[in-house]
C-alpha cells in the first residue's frame, strides 16, 4: 500500500458551508491524516496524508463537498507534509 501526501487549494463557494468540518470527517472516515483551514482569500486549503486509494477517495469527494459547497476548481499538487498523527482544523490563513 502505497502512501501519498497531497495538498489542496479549494476555491468556490467553500466557506460557511461547513466545508472544514465536513472535510475533516470524510477525512477521519477515509483513515487519513493532515490538515484543513479556511484561507482569507476565500478559498479552502487542506493537506491530506494517507494511503493512495484513500487519498484520491478523499479528492474525489472534495470536487463535491458538503450540499451547500459549490466547488468551481481544485489545485491539488505533492506535498511532503506528512508527520500529521491526526487531521485537524487549522485557523484561517
Amino acid at each position: 500500500m502505497q502512501m501519498i501526501c497531497r495538498h489542496l487549494l479549494i476555491r468556490g463557494k467553500v466557506q460557511g458551508v461547513y466545508y472544514r468540518v465536513t472535510a475533516q470527517t470524510e477525512a477521519v472516515a477515509q483513515g487519513l491524516t493532515g490538515w484543513v483551514r479556511n484561507r482569507s482569500d476565500g478559498r479552502v486549503e487542506a493537506v491530506v496524508n494517507g494511503p493512495e486509494l484513500a487519498v484520491r477517495a478523499f479528492i474525489d469527494w472534495a470536487y463535491h463537498g458538503p450540499p451547500a459547497a459549490r466547488v468551481e476548481d481544485i489545485e491539488v499538487a505533492e506535498s511532503d507534509d506528512s508527520g500529521h498523527s491526526e487531521f485537524s482544523l487549522r485557523a484561517t490563513l
